[in-house]
């Protein structure tokens, strides 16, 4: 066991001699309070350690021992339900232990419970052959998500004995025949988080992450296996954008890491989530969430590890077959604390004082999302969806994290401040937005939901970017300048931006939309904007409409808070949109004789 001495504090960052054995990557225990720390440059023999925990009281000249291992999660029964901090300390059962709501330096605490006991039941049988990855038996560790309990990486062989039974996470439950002699297997295993779970191969995603969220589903959708950024402005709602999918994606598992945003974010989701039904299941959405906080009055340097502690965790859920959703919010602040640390090592500085390797750290953490053929016989496939927020200063995202991000992700949903000052929410500008999987999830909807789903998208995609045009000409010369034809593209673009794209995510109703319901909202706008076009060119004028049709037209902006058990509403809406307008034009019929 390697031990050396401190030489400088700073912050954070510790230097220590005598260290010539160890590597980096390599976990330390630093100084008399045993604080935890993760060697990240080596100079002959002096290390430079960023220390995990608050470094006060520290002084040179006191020991620093190695571990020899990695910074590692263990991974098995007991992470649902859970916040855990950066490092994978859990926060609940931290506070008990110290009776401190503050982080007790020091302290260790097993990661799992290790003397519950769970209830295994074994799928494998004595003479199986097995390999890396393959699901030897389950454990019911919440109402809707069974743990499956995997073989190790590096393990392959003959299952020697397995039993079913109520174990604990380090008992014996399976012993494995290799050609390097038996090995036992327990229900966890340890993995580093710097390091991407292997699988067999990566395919693209094309199978649509339903969100819930109209404006995302219809026009910037994201992909199971998919990445994208919600760059934007203080106050612009991300956020929030990040709780609701967190609360009503179509995944299996969700992971959301709290990264040195503010504490009471986190509390948020700490009071809500719990309270929460998940639409699927009928139970609390707790009973597939892991939460990880680190928080902006954490320790900076644990920051930088939680999203690493994050994707992990969410690989392992993968590799079961699942579908997981990871939430980072925001990748700025764990930048920043990458920028605070390389300061202190006084490396040398890249774009706004970031280090120059900021591009590469966040590719690594992207890239590591994704559709994949996970490890084992069996061919489950499993995906990690990742959704990253970022802050950039003032709203610009031309600044180094913001452009880094872009680069990588395949989804942009651009937050807009004025959007927000108008009480719009989401606030993703469709104007600047876009996805590169558009393609695939329309071609997608037109084959499992409708045929002819990507036409009508693009068709209302283009009514917005219209709609742009037409009010440059209103804010120059004013509305009267228009044709008819164009007042009309006017209010159906209203219609879009108000009824559709509009959302209350703290509506019961309006909260999370179907896709159904927001086919029929789609179906009601545009079967207004056929009636209304083709009343126009028989000769009603565009007055004459919006008088004909101001009660229809309050009944479509109020479609959107139909309950999903009430949609049949929608079907007397259409009937009303072709009466009324059938209506407008008979009296002009009339007026004209």
């Amino acid at each position: 066991m390697t031990t050396g001495i401190i030489t400088e504090i700073s912050g954070p960052l510790v230097k220590a001699k005598g260290m010539a054995d160890s590597s980096i990557r390599e976990i330390v225990h630093v100084g008399k309070m045993q604080l935890t720390g993760e060697i990240i440059e080596m100079h002959q023999d002096v290390a430079s350690i960023q220390v995990y925990e608050e470094t006060s009281g520290l002084k040179p000249g006191e020991e620093v021992v190695a571990t020899g291992n990695p910074l590692s999660v263990e991974l098995g029964p007991g992470l649902l339900r859970k916040m855990f901090d950066g490092i994978q300390r859990p926060l609940q059962d931290f506070m008990d232990k110290t009776g401190s709501n503050f982080l007790v330096r020091g302290e260790s605490i097993d990661i799992l419970d290790h003397d519950k006991k769970w209830p295994f039941t074994a799928v494998k049988s004595v003479g199986d052959k097995v390999e890396a990855g393959d699901i030897i038996g389950t454990v019911p560790e919440t109402k809707i998500i069974e743990t499956r309990i995997m073989v190790p990486v590096g393990i392959e062989g003959t299952i020697k004995s397995i039993e079913s039974g109520d174990f604990t996470v380090k008992e014996v439950i399976c012993v494995v025949e290799t050609a390097d002699g038996d090995k036992e297997l327990t229900m966890t295993q340890k993995w580093p988080v710097r390091q991407g779970r292997p699988y067999k191969k990566k395919t693209t995603p094309k199978t649509p992450l339903k969100t819930g969220q109209r404006v995302i589903d219809t026009f910037f959708p994201i992909t199971k296996g998919g990445v994208a950024a919600v760059p934007g402005p203080f106050g612009a709602g991300k956020t929030v954008v990040q709780h609701q999918i967190a609360k009503f994606a179509d995944v299996d598992v969700v992971v959301y890491v709290g990264c040195g945003e503010r504490g009471n974010e986190m509390t948020d989701v700490i009071n809500e989530f719990p309270e929460l039904v998940d639409p699927k299941t009928g139970e609390s959405i707790m009973e597939r969430t892991i939460l990880i906080a680190n928080t902006s009055n954490m320790p900076v340097a644990a920051r930088e590890a939680s999203i690493y502690t994050g994707i992990t965790i969410a690989e392992y859920f993968r590799d079961m077959g699942y579908s997981v959703a990871i939430m980072a919010d925001s990748t700025s602040r764990w930048a920043e604390a990458l920028r605070e640390m390389s300061g202190r090592m006084e490396e040398m500085p890249g774009d706004e004082g970031y280090p120059a390797y900021l591009g590469s750290r966040i590719a690594e953490y992207y890239e590591r999302a994704g559709l994949v053929e996970v490890l084992g016989s069996e061919g489950r496939v499993g995906s990690v969806s990742a959704i990253g927020a970022v802050s950039p200063p003032g709203g610009d995202i031309s600044e180094p994290v913001t452009q880094n991000t872009l680069r990588i992700v395949k989804v942009f949903w651009s937050l807009d401040s004025k959007l927000s000052q108008q009480r719009h929410f989401p606030s993703i500008n469709w104007l600047d937005s876009y996805s590169q999987y558009s393609a695939d999830v329309q071609a997608y909807n037109d084959e499992h939901i409708e045929a002819g789903w990507g036409e009508r998208v693009r068709h209302f995609m283009a009514l917005l970017q219209e709609e742009a045009s037409l009010q440059e000409i209103v804010r120059l010369v004013g509305l009267d300048s228009l044709s008819e034809k164009d007042k009309l593209t006017l209010v159906i673009a209203a219609m879009i931006r108000e009824d559709f794209l509009q959302q209350n995510a703290f509506d019961d109703v309006d909260t999370t939309t179907s896709e159904v319901k927001q086919l029929k909202l789609l179906h009601i706008i545009n079967t207004f904007e056929e009636e209304a076009r083709e009343a126009m060119r028989l000769g009603a004028y565009y007055k004459e409409i919006m008088e004909g049709t101001q009660e229809v037209r309050e009944h479509i902006a109020r479609a959107k808070y139909i309950p999903e058990e009430q949609i049949d509403q929608f079907d007397s809406i259409h009937d009303e949109i072709k009466a009324s307008l059938k209506s407008v034009l008979e009296r002009g019929g009339a007026a004209n004789a």
